[in-house]
């Protein structure tokens, strides 16, 4: 009779110990996940940033005349030599619609569309949702007028391509640029 209690009492506390391995497993593997998802989170908005920077420095840059062509909140068109080949090329960003990142999971994120000299490139999502540019002049004063401009502020929203734990976590990146040759 003793050994058959012992067995039970043997048999209960190791069930318990074999739960109590598995919740810090699934644990493990959640926070890992998580983690991983808010790293590439940063590192998409990190590359959407670099691109946008990249050209928006580049504004004007060796073109004559007025450099841009169109600067309104969800839309911008400049002139630069982009490809530095010596002539001066048309670029233009815009955010495209839900409907064109259907490879992601996410239902808010849309593409980036980049277009130079009316060749669009409409790459990955990255999980983009919101992209607003905002004009400043030369005493900081948000400006509307495409002469005045002096400081481009460019604003992006991130939203994870998966959803992590009922939810798209997300990021905010904005970075105020004074291009040379503005």
């Amino acid at each position: 009779m003793n050994v058959l209690l012992d067995i039970l009492g043997a048999t209960l506390i190791g069930g318990i110990v074999f739960m109590a391995m598995m919740n810090l497993n699934i644990y493990t593997s959640q926070v890992k996940y998580s983690s991983d998802s808010e790293l590439t989170l940063q590192r998409n908005a990190k590359t959407l940033a670099e691109i946008i920077n990249n050209d928006l420095r580049k504004v004007g840059y060796r073109h004559t005349g007025a450099a841009i062509i169109s600067a309104q909140e969800k839309f911008f068109e400049f002139y630069a030599d982009i490809d530095s080949n010596g002539t001066s090329d048309v670029i233009s960003y815009s955010l495209g619609d839900t409907s064109d990142a259907l490879a992601t999971t996410n239902p808010n994120d849309k593409v980036l569309i980049r277009t130079v000299n009316n060749i669009s490139d409409g790459g990955p999502s990255l999980g983009i949702t919101n992209l607003k540019f905002r004009y400043f002049n030369t005493t900081g004063q948000e400006t509307a007028a495409l002469d005045s401009i002096k400081y481009i502020k460019s604003e992006i929203w991130i939203e994870t391509t998966d959803m992590v734990d009922g939810q798209y976590p997300f990021t905010y990146w904005e970075m105020t640029i004074n291009p040379r040759n503005l």
